[in-house]
């Protein structure tokens, strides 16, 4: 009994003793107030490991960091979404893209002071489901023939980027621009999950459909009353996203509710600047 115990006792002093690991860091980061007025923003990755952010709220810096979309970040202090900052941070060498995210965190912690909390609500969400029972799909949705296998073998030999396909989108995946996504060879989880930002929510697909697909879908984008779109079109010329997803896909986008995971912000301070 005794002999148990003092092992126990020499494990639990062993293990105060260990040192706990630190989480990645960046080398140097500089933190200044953004006072141009500008709305034009940017998160640049450059070459030897460096990050440059440019004139970006903390909202948005965060969302960046834990690779969420803004509806699945809540609360915090209402700066958070008007302060702009300019951000340069050094990683020790040419770190990955999951190890500079860690930083990110890391600096948000100690720089910020952001406290925060990943959990999981239920939210509403939309169900991306077939709209005709006969699983007939829309106009602008196929069944892909690209073997991408072969595409990206051959790519890989050359040592070069895939090629570009017919309708201007890359082969073997997804673009999207405003108002536009092109796929190719892409499956519906994905295609569900691209759409979740232009949705507004989290988009879970329910069609069923297996094997990949091509598509063009085309929808209204959001402007001002009166605005114009880069190509000269209306605000009001054509259909709303869901009218697009129904119509030209053989699609719909269904709400109800369901598990969301979401960042719960409990408190932030400004930093001081360097």
């Amino acid at each position: 009994m005794h002999r148990r115990l003092l092992s126990a006792l020499l494990l639990v002093s062993a293990a105060s003793l260990t040192p706990r690991a630190q989480p990645p860091a960046f080398d140097v980061a500089t933190i200044k107030r953004n006072v141009s007025g500008s709305d034009r923003m940017s998160v640049r990755r450059e070459p030897g490991g460096r990050i440059t952010v440019t004139n970006n709220t903390l909202f948005n810096i965060i969302r960046n960091a834990y690779g969420l979309e803004g509806f699945q970040i809540l609360g915090g202090p209402d700066w958070i979404h008007t302060d702009r900052w300019d951000v340069i941070a050094k990683a020790p060498g040419e770190a990955n893209q999951d190890v500079v995210l860690e930083m990110a965190k890391t600096l948000l912690a100690e720089r910020f002071k952001l406290v925060a909390r990943q959990e999981t609500r239920d939210l509403p969400i939309f169900v991306l489901t077939l709209t005709r029972s006969d699983g007939r799909l829309g106009p602008q949705l196929r069944r892909s023939t690209i073997d991408c296998s072969a595409i990206m073998a051959e790519a890989r030999a050359r040592g070069s980027a895939p090629p570009r396909s017919a309708g201007g989108g890359p082969l073997c995946g997804i673009n999207m621009t405003r108002g536009r996504m092109l796929t190719s060879a892409a499956n519906m989880a994905d295609i569900a999950r691209n759409l979740t930002p232009v949705a507004g929510r989290t988009i879970v697909d329910r069609t069923g459909l297996m094997g990949p697909f091509d598509l063009e879908l085309t929808w209204t984008t959001e402007l001002p009353p009166g605005a114009q779109a880069a190509d000269g079109a209306r605000s009001d010329d054509g259909p709303s996203l869901f009218t697009a997803v129904q119509e030209q896909l053989g699609l719909k986008l269904q709400p109800e509710r369901g598990p969301v995971n979401v960042l719960v912000i409990d408190s932030a301070q400004r930093p001081t600047e360097d």
